[in-house]
């Protein structure tokens, strides 16, 4: 995710940079400066956000994982208990 944000970043000065040294605005083709810039802007733009978009995401998934180890943990603990309980009870009869 980060390595996306940063070549999102790369791409964004590039295209900012092109804009800086280009002179003429008036001739629109494939591969004229002006239609390169907005080409890497927006590829700039999109894995920026599509890294900001992974990296919550990440983050969401790994908090996840963890409240189901723990509430996982906390069920064997319940179940041990309840084991324990029962052989106490068990005892006291006899």
């Amino acid at each position: 995710m980060k390595s996306l944000t940063f070549t999102g970043v790369i791409l964004l000065l590039l295209a900012f940079i092109l804009l800086y040294f280009n002179d003429n605005f008036t001739v629109i083709r494939l591969f004229e400066p002006i239609t390169l810039m907005g080409i890497l802007f927006g590829i700039g733009i999109g894995l920026i956000i599509g890294g900001l978009v992974g990296y919550v995401s990440k983050g969401n998934a790994i908090k996840e994982a963890q409240i189901r180890r723990e509430l996982k943990q906390l069920q064997q603990e319940k179940a041990e208990l309840e084991k324990q309980k029962a052989q106490t009870e068990i005892n006291r009869t006899y």
